[in-house]
């Protein structure tokens, strides 16, 4: 995604009236060609970059809220005196400027060296493990030097941390090399002293001794652990589905395969019109890959966003040439087509499978742990052993909002991951940030804050055929849960109403109050 266009006045000749600075709005402007952002906030004018470090969203769009910007595409905040990334996906602070008001003007000097605050953990394990190098565990280690922790990190996972969310976006749609898909250089782990042990399993855990079983036999002792083990991919239980052209898209690999099979073939069928089969779809098309979509569901997505935003979705994906086949399931795969339990045959000389995931208990299982739909935690994030943590696709967790969930989000995956380094070090925060994700189809992104399983109605404000919609999904007179096409400031407006747990502000995003 390329970043935003630099807009707005030259801050160090012209400046901004100071009249035009309203308490907590962005204002935007230009410092040597980089935009910046200027905020009159409630202690004073602050100003950072424009641009945020995750996708380049542009923060002088976003919203300003208890001393942070938020970016309006993927919800990643800042914290406006320092730079800091406060909040996931962001990793990498925002350049910090100097702002002064003279003659009635707001000019900006700078970029300055920003405060970096000193933290010392009020308490410190012996050693922190990490089982996985997703979202996660990625982000908890990196948040364990942030806080000040100065033991010893390690993170065990099959491949080094990437930007997963692409293996189905960008990466596989072919406009983003695979340079662009590690989440970090290869030498950021070292310099940060974080052990990265990729390639390998863990195949125990004694909590006992407070030691992991490496499948290589080696034995790594903690003295806190987090289980970030993930999800795998749910496997089609039909006849052909372990044949070489068979595919599932989980992890870089898996969409190195994807995208070497695809210069022999014209026709792809995708099982499943889930957020990934469809984000899968897109991405073949983009490679001029003949697809059809294959479900049992009427309307795609409907489970998750509703009839409408389903068959918005459908509609798009059909205006760029996908062929659904909804309604069926899939009785056989063979060579070069599909077998559908109606009888007919789609041609197919790949086929793609996201029919879901399952979270990777057992490890969790084996060692004793709480367990049910994923590892059991509470709103620390601890699991029923002290010392053992979970966090991402693998926790079942206490929604304040939802109740206990499981969720597969790579932002609350990550911000888990933060929260529970925090709280390893022993500051003991109850995790309440509202869940939220992204997905990209062609030109038209959705995002989602909050979740529900059901809802009684929905309050619908605009039109998604237009690009221009958002919709609430209403349970027990209450909203639950926002969905947005281009509606970037409501979405962020609808999260942090959701983490207060305000209906009546919920309610007034939707033009309701």
């Amino acid at each position: 995604m390329a970043e935003s266009k630099v807009t707005g006045p030259d801050l160090i000749e012209e400046g901004v009236p100071a009249d035009d600075l309203v308490l907590d709005v962005p204002v935007k402007g230009q410092v040597d060609g980089m935009q910046v952002i200027v905020v009159r906030t409630a202690d004073g004018l602050r100003a950072v970059a424009g641009s945020c470090t995750h996708y380049g969203g542009p923060l002088g769009d976003g919203l300003c809220v208890d001393g942070q910007v938020r970016c309006p595409w993927h919800h990643a905040r800042f914290d406006l005196t320092t730079g800091e990334a406060v909040g996931a996906p962001a990793l990498d602070s925002i350049r910090v400027y100097n702002p002064e008001e003279r003659d009635g003007h707001i000019y900006v000097t700078g970029p300055v060296e920003a405060p970096v605050p000193e933290r010392t953990p009020p308490t410190s394990p012996d050693s922190v493990v990490i089982v996985g190098s997703g979202a996660a565990g990625a982000a908890a280690a990196e948040m364990l030097r942030r806080e000040g922790y100065g033991g010893p990190v390690t993170m065990i996972g099959v491949e080094p941390p990437i930007d997963r969310p692409n293996v189905s976006k960008d990466y596989l749609a072919g406009t983003a090399s695979e340079d662009w898909m590690p989440l970090r250089s290869p030498g950021f782990y070292e310099e940060h002293d974080i052990t990265l042990i990729s390639g390998t399993e863990v195949t125990g855990i004694d909590t006992a001794g407070r030691t992991v079983s490496l499948e290589n036999g080696r034995e790594i002792g903690y003295g806190a652990l987090l289980l970030a083990t993930g999800a795998e991919p749910r496997r089609l239980p039909v006849t052909g589905a372990d044949q070489p052209h068979v595919h599932y898209v989980r992890t870089l690999e898996d969409s190195r395969a994807v995208i070497a099979a695809l210069d022999a073939i014209s026709k792809a069928v995708v099982i499943g019109a889930g957020f990934i089969g469809l984000e899968v779809a897109a991405s073949l098309r983009r490679r001029d890959i003949d697809v059809t979509v294959v479900a049992p569901e009427d309307i795609p997505l409907a489970p998750i966003v509703g009839e409408l935003m389903g068959r918005f979705v459908q509609d798009l994906h059909e205006e760029h040439g996908v062929e659904f086949r909804l309604g069926r399931t899939v009785s056989a795969i063979e060579a070069d087509a599909v077998q559908l339990d109606d009888g007919d045959r789609i041609p197919a000389e790949l086929v793609v499978v996201g029919v879901g995931v399952k979270p990777r208990t057992g490890l969790a299982e084996d060692a004793g742990l709480d367990v049910e739909d994923g590892i059991i935690v509470d709103d620390r994030m601890r699991s029923s052993n002290p010392h053992v943590w979970a966090a991402g696709d693998v926790a079942s967790y206490p929604d304040q909002n939802a109740g206990r969930v499981r969720i597969e989000h790579w932002v609350l995956a990550e911000r888990q991951g933060q929260a529970v380094a925090r709280n390893m070090l022993g500051h003991d925060l109850a995790f309440t940030d509202p869940p939220f994700f992204w997905s990209q189809h062609y030109d038209v992104p959705i995002n989602v804050v909050g979740h529900v399983k059901e809802w009684d109605d929905e309050v619908v404000v605009g039109d998604p055929s237009e690009r221009d919609v958002m919709i609430g999904y209403r349970k027990d007179g209450v909203i639950q849960a926002v969905a947005t096409i281009y509606r970037d400031i409501e979405s962020l407006r609808a999260e942090q109403a959701l983490a207060e747990q305000d209906p009546q502000a919920l309610d007034s995003v939707l033009g309701e109050g």
